[in-house]
């Protein structure tokens, strides 16, 4: 099963969407504290549709805790920084899909703790900033399960 884990998310619209995909693709979700809004949010439920009852939704006190209970074969961190593109990894069942945080994105000294393979990125048009986070999770979790086969889908 892919992990999608969300380092600390900010705009509970966007949480609410990865909520709905990981729904709809059996992806577990992980939230890394602090978030940016509460759970009962209404704006969260209205992105997700109250799809969260479908979802597997783990929230963690810091991302140790979450690499613990996710038990990653293989971690991978994306960033507008990094080099690779998304779609040159060979995606695994088990991997974990990191994503930072909207305004700010992953933090250095945690991009540096990853090797250059398995930090990724989205191409896009120079000058660009980056991807609403949502749209961005949508992109790598597709090309994850179009990899797998799109296990356990129809």
């Amino acid at each position: 099963m892919l992990h999608v884990v969300l380092y600390q998310p900010e705009i509970a619209p966007n949480t609410g969407n990865v909520i709905r995909l990981c729904a709809n693709t059996g992806a577990h979700l992980h939230l890394v504290q602090p978030l940016g809004f509460e759970l009962d949010d209404r704006r969260l439920r209205r992105a997700g549709l109250d799809y969260h009852e479908w979802a597997r939704i783990l929230v963690h006190d810091d991302l140790a805790e979450c690499i613990e209970q996710a038990r990653p074969g293989r971690m991978l961190a994306y960033s507008t920084r990094a080099c690779q593109v998304h779609t040159c990894c060979h995606y695994r069942m088990d991997d974990v899909l990191l994503f930072g945080p909207e305004t700010r994105g992953l933090p250095d000294d945690l991009l540096r703790a990853f090797a250059p393979k398995h930090l990724l990125r989205i191409p896009m048009l120079p000058g660009s900033r980056s991807l609403n986070l949502s749209n961005a999770v949508a992109v790598v979790v597709y090309e994850a399960w179009r990899q797998l086969g799109f296990a356990g889908g129809s």
